[in-house]
């Protein structure tokens, strides 16, 4: 089968590589028709991680059924199917309170399993024609009928919808409530989505980039050009001095000031300042444990000069981590059967599979107007 292979820092390429098959008899095999590029993508396409060279990425998957392992039970061929990014068991005590993202049983001595992602177990990733799906019956979305004329809709329920909706769980927003997002890609936006679903009256979207200011206005979120001091003035005027009820980090570590020089706690000490006293923040934006080639020396072992007395002084909470898909997937996709929310919005490329080397160099590199692409492999 032909897959994205990555080769090293900014280097993958398309390859023939043995087909993805059937390993267990829990599995489940799915014909890939679509795979999204995701923003944390560019941290092991950069080489800012421990991703292995060989590896297949694509962790953004949606598919097509054409073969089940013996013992699955729910899920059949022919049935069309949105895979969650993060990979469950279904058993294990965590999957069982619903915190599938940190599964104990599919990446043995760490919690939490991924496709094709550095550092969360040995699975390919779903940016070639075929994925194996473990532990197939849990882990499969099986989609409505209006799966295929909606499809670029459903693929956003495998991370970027669930992972935006999860920001404003954490971060606690309610009816009537202000929220200030940093970061405007597509889980920023979809962030701001998930606000307006849960009854916000202000959502304020910080970025640098004005094209996706522009995407954020759309949905009725207030732009704020500005990541640095301007930014933060505007916030605090417009909430009349006291910040956003509640504030939501959807950028992570690589986060960059008005020069595009990467500052790593700069979102974070932002959203101290600019939400209120007692207000909730929730943190989806990628951190890792550590980034051997950064340039400041706390980002190297996955440390950041945090405004810890501020944040204690206000009484603030922090709710982090990589959202646990399988806790808001099933809603969402309701959401979208019935013409409530239509994610694809975000979706500014839609491409082959064999333009994905092109492509990532152009979603690397932040061109305008690349937001967020999805490959095809059928194409």
């Amino acid at each position: 089968m032909k897959a994205l292979v990555y080769n090293g820092p900014r280097d993958v390429s398309i390859k023939n590589v043995p087909d993805a098959r059937i390993e267990r008899a829990t599995d489940v095999l799915v014909r890939i028709t679509s795979s999204n590029i995701c923003g944390s993508d560019l941290h092991m396409y950069e080489g800012r991680t421990a991703m292995q060279p060989g590896r297949i990425l694509g962790h953004e998957n949606l598919g097509e059924v054409i073969e089940v392992g013996p013992a699955v039970d729910r899920v059949k061929v022919g049935d069309r199917v949105c895979l969650p990014f993060n990979i469950g068991c279904g058993f294990c005590e965590n999957c069982e309170r619903g915190l599938s993202g940190f599964c104990l049983t599919c990446n043995p001595g760490t919690a939490g399993a991924a496709y094709g992602f550095a550092g969360m177990g040995p699975y390919s990733g779903g940016q070639a024609e075929l994925l194996r799906v473990p532990y197939g019956d849990f882990n499969c979305l099986v989609l409505p009928r209006d799966a295929a004329e909606k499809e670029n809709d459903y693929v956003m329920l495998s991370d970027v919808f669930p992972t935006g909706y999860h920001a404003t769980e954490l971060a606690c927003v309610q009816p009537g409530q202000s929220v200030v997002i940093y970061g405007a890609g597509p889980v920023g936006l979809m962030a701001a989505c998930a606000s307006m679903i849960r009854g916000a009256s202000q959502v304020f979207v910080v970025d640098t980039h004005k094209d996706r200011l522009k995407l954020a206005e759309k949905v009725g979120a207030i732009a704020i050009d500005g990541t640095e001091a301007d930014g933060v003035e505007k916030i605090m005027e417009l909430t009349g001095g006291k910040g956003a009820d509640c504030g939501c980090e959807c950028v992570g570590y690589q986060c960059c000031n008005m020069h595009r020089e990467e500052v790593p706690n700069l979102t974070m000490n932002n959203l101290v300042k600019t939400v209120k006293a007692t207000g909730k923040i929730g943190v989806v934006g990628v951190f890792i444990p550590e980034d051997p080639g950064a340039e400041d020396v706390l980002e190297r072992r996955g440390q950041l000069a945090f405004d810890f007395g501020q944040f204690w002084l206000k009484g603030q909470r922090i709710g982090t981590g990589q959202a646990n898909v399988k806790a808001y997937n099933r809603l969402l996709s309701r959401l979208i059967e019935h013409d409530r929310v239509q994610p694809s919005w975000i979706v500014s490329h839609e491409l082959p599979l064999d333009q994905a080397p092109e492509a990532y160099e152009n979603f690397d590199q932040r061109k305008n107007g690349w937001t967020k692409v999805v490959l095809k492999p059928g194409l």
